[in-house]
Parts: C-alpha cells; sequence; structure tokens
C-alpha cells in the first residue's frame, strides 16, 4: 500500500520519490507497522517500479487488449508493481501476483482487481529476458528503440547520451544500465570542520568506505546511516554526491592572475557545493558570496553554511540581473539549471517527465548566466561552468555559443583539476559519467577572462 500511495503521488502531484517517500516510512514506523525489512521493500518497489517503468509498460501493453492510454493511472500503477516484484525482484511469482491482486482490491475494488489478476498472470508466464526479446526491436534494426525498451529510457534520451558520450553498443549500455542501478550514498567531510577519517573512524569498516576521488569523500555501505553521525547532525559533514565534490574542488585549484579573496556561487541552491566552497575559502582568507533567486532555496543555502569558520554571505538575488559590480570576483562558480539527465539514477522519474523542448526553455537562462559569470569575475580570474546534464545542448554548446558572442575568455584544461580521476575525455572541459566514475554525470568547463 505505501509505495503504491508514493507512485500516485508521483503521478499526480509531480513529486519526486525521494521527497514523498521519507515522510510515509516515518509514519508507518511511528505507527509500528513497518521493520527495515518492510522499509527497504517498499523502497526497492517504488524506486525499481519508476526505474524500469518504460520497460513494463511495454510488457504491459503487450497483455492488455488496448491502448495503454486508455488504462486508467491506478490501475497501470498497480500493474506495474506487480510486474515489477515478478520481474525484478526475487519475490515467488504467487505471492506476487496474491500481494498486487489484494492491493488492488482494496484500492481500485473488485472488478478492476479480476484485469489486474489477468494481466498478471500473463505477465509471470515468462522471465524478464524473455519478454525483453518480444517486446524489444532488434538491435540490428532499431539500435535505439532496442536500447529504450531494454534499459527503460525514452528514446529521446538514449539518443542524447549516444551523442555526448560517443562510441559504439557497450559505452551506452553501461552508461543506460548505470541509471537504473540504485546509487551509493556519499558524505562529504567540509574541509577544516571533520575529515573523511573522521567519519570513517565513526561509521567503521562495515558501514563506510573511503571516496573513489574527493579526498573529502565517504561512501556509506548497506548499513550506513548520514543522520546516526554527529558530523552530519552539526553541519560540518553532509550528503553530496562524490561528481559535485570535484566540480566545487575543481573550480578552487584552477591557477589564476593576481588575488584570491572574493569568490562567488552564483546559482546557489541548495548549497552543498556553496558549503565546499566556503570551507575551502575559508582556508584561504577568501570570502565566498552565496547568491540563489529563490528565497526558500536561498535559505537551505545560509542553513547548509551555517557554522562556516570562515566569512561568507548568502543573499537572494538573480544571476541574470545581478547586484554585484562586473569583475568584482576571483573565482565564480555557475552550476546552472538544467535538464537534470545527469542524475537519473537519484531521480528516475525525471526521464519520463522531461521532453526535447525543455532544452529550449533552458537554452536562453544557460547562456545568460554564463554571460553574468564571465562579467562578475575579474580579469585573469576564472569561471566554472557546471550542469548536471551530459547533454550536448547544455554542456558543450552552451560554452562554444557565450564565447563566440562574448569574446574575453579562454577556456583552460579541466582535466588536471581532478587529479587521479581517469577517462575524463579529450578536453578542455570535463565529462563525468556513472559507469566510468561511479558519480552523477557532472560537466565542468573553466574559462579565464581575458579581457
Amino acid at each position: 500500500m505505501l509505495a503504491f500511495e508514493a507512485l500516485r503521488a508521483v503521478d499526480e502531484r509531480d513529486a519526486y520519490a525521494n521527497l514523498v517517500l521519507p515522510p510515509l516510512l516515518k509514519k508507518a514506523r511511528d505507527k509500528g507497522d513497518f521493520d527495515g525489512r518492510d522499509a527497504a521493500l517498499a523502497t526497492e518497489l517504488v524506486y525499481g517500479t519508476l526505474r524500469r517503468q518504460g520497460t513494463y509498460d511495454a510488457i504491459i501493453s503487450a497483455c492488455v487488449d488496448r491502448p495503454l492510454r486508455e488504462v486508467d493511472p491506478p490501475v497501470l500503477d498497480v500493474l506495474s508493481l506487480g510486474a515489477h516484484q515478478l520481474l525484478g525482484t526475487r519475490i515467488p511469482s504467487h505471492a506476487a501476483v496474491s500481494a498486487s491482486v489484494e492491493l488492488a482490491r482494496v484500492v481500485l475494488g473488485d472488478g478492476r482487481a479480476k484485469f489486474v489478476n489477468a494481466v498478471l498472470r500473463k505477465i509471470a508466464a515468462d522471465d524478464l529476458d524473455g519478454w525483453l526479446a518480444k517486446v524489444a526491436p532488434p538491435y540490428d534494426q532499431d539500435p535505439e528503440d532496442h536500447l529504450a525498451v531494454v534499459h527503460s529510457h525514452p528514446r529521446w534520451i538514449v539518443s542524447a547520451l549516444w551523442d555526448a558520450l560517443g562510441g559504439g553498443r557497450a559505452g551506452i549500455e553501461d552508461l543506460l544500465e548505470a541509471d537504473n542501478e540504485r546509487p551509493e550514498v556519499t558524505l562529504v567531510a567540509r574541509p577544516g570542520r571533520s575529515t573523511a577519517d573522521e567519519l570513517l573512524d565513526t561509521l567503521g569498516e562495515e558501514s563506510g568506505l573511503p571516496g573513489r576521488w574527493s579526498p573529502h569523500a565517504v561512501r556509506l555501505t548497506e548499513g550506513g546511516e548520514p543522520g546516526a553521525l554527529d558530523a552530519v547532525r552539526e553541519g560540518r559533514a553532509g550528503v553530496q554526491d562524490e561528481g559535485s565534490q570535484l566540480v566545487a574542488l575543481a573550480l578552487a585549484q584552477a591557477p589564476l592572475d593576481g588575488p584570491d579573496k572574493r569568490w562567488l556561487d552564483g546559482c546557489a541552491g541548495p548549497g552543498g557545493k556553496a558549503a565546499m566552497l566556503a570551507a575551502l575559502a575559508a582556508q584561504r582568507g577568501a570570502l565566498l558570496l552565496a547568491s540563489e533567486k529563490q528565497p526558500h532555496r536561498a535559505r537551505l543555502v545560509a542553513g547548509t553554511l551555517e557554522g562556516n569558520p570562515g566569512p561568507y554571505q548568502v543573499i537572494a538575488a538573480d544571476g541574470t540581473r545581478p547586484p554585484w559590480r562586473p569583475g568584482s570576483f576571483d573565482r565564480v562558480l555557475m552550476d546552472v539549471p538544467c535538464t537534470g539527465l545527469g542524475a537519473l539514477r537519484r531521480r528516475p522519474e525525471a526521464r519520463w517527465r522531461r521532453r526535447p523542448e525543455d532544452l529550449d526553455g533552458f537554452a536562453p537562462l544557460q547562456r545568460a548566466l554564463l554571460e553574468e559569470a564571465l562579467a562578475a569575475v575579474r580579469v585573469g580570474g576564472v569561471v566554472g561552468y557546471a550542469t548536471c546534464s551530459p547533454h550536448l545542448a547544455e554542456t558543450r554548446a552552451v560554452v562554444d555559443d557565450v564565447l563566440t558572442k562574448q569574446g574575453g575568455a579562454e577556456l583552460i584544461d579541466a582535466r588536471p583539476l581532478m587529479p587521479g580521476v581517469p577517462a575524463l575525455g579529450e578536453g578542455p572541459d570535463v565529462q563525468l559519467w556513472p559507469h566510468l566514475h561511479g558519480t552523477d554525470a557532472m560537466y565542468l568547463a573553466v574559462l579565464r577572462r581575458t579581457a
């Protein structure tokens, strides 16, 4: 029932599962209805169903006598949950069908429960590989559609990711499969306030592992719980993807000419990169200005930065119409709003909500923010243009267009700014990948103001 409620909230309210599920789990625990195993199963059912929705839609469509759009959404949610139990878990088939039919009876009524029973019994007649052989077009006939069905991504996203990644079939399949895996929870030990060793000592060998690339990162294993750590409760550490950490570290390490006293995070919400930058700036006696357009997100930034040992300021301001004077900063990070295609592991529902036309909506904003970032930095200073999307229209196309239009800046090689990280591409910009680096697909270009 809880997993069904979460899926309905995602469908009806455009909510995100990572925001909807925790309060539902807490409510169930408070009532005494759930233990740890129940919570783990509910989490798997919600996220697994959302990640594999495209595949399950194709299979369900083959088992019903009407177009899928004519199946009521609540019925489709029950069928998808049942399909995931049958094809994506080790739950015995009879138990999966029985539980799904009982759920349908409670929330949909006896008539629809019979429909759910009939469809799920058809699905139970074969395993996932058998169904994929039936519903996915052959790779040789239509590679992108084959990958879309097999790996549960919209076709346009498959095409976009393949363009950005390059290479043959193996690479794109590895990437799409990585998008369907549950990501690790990664902590950041904020410089000057805690250390990775401190977190590892507290967690113990069974619950924590060192980060792969960032010296401040700790990866949680199955038993790790962020909220149990004093450092997290006190704000000395936090949850932050390692790719996000690398972007902030790279900007801080970029060589510049002249003073290094004023830093800007121009799109700071919800505050993870700002907290890292503020801590690094404090170690050099520099000040960070963290700016976020939305006041409620600016408050989140302020909460994240609270307790930073050095000077910082948080303001609510529009980065395309900034209140600061041109040439005021030595380092600027502009992590721009985007489609979020680089974080599909964490927000699997986003792949079904995004449309190609969304790129047209983000494009003017991304260019305007980069132009203002270059205006904000002094000659000899550096700008980091970052986005959690590997789509070429949101990465290199933006940088190339702004450099061509505006001039007065040059790209510097960002690869040496992430020492020890392999497979960063041909440069000078950097693209991280889930399947190669275990991070979100973060993009970074570093520009130096020249005139």
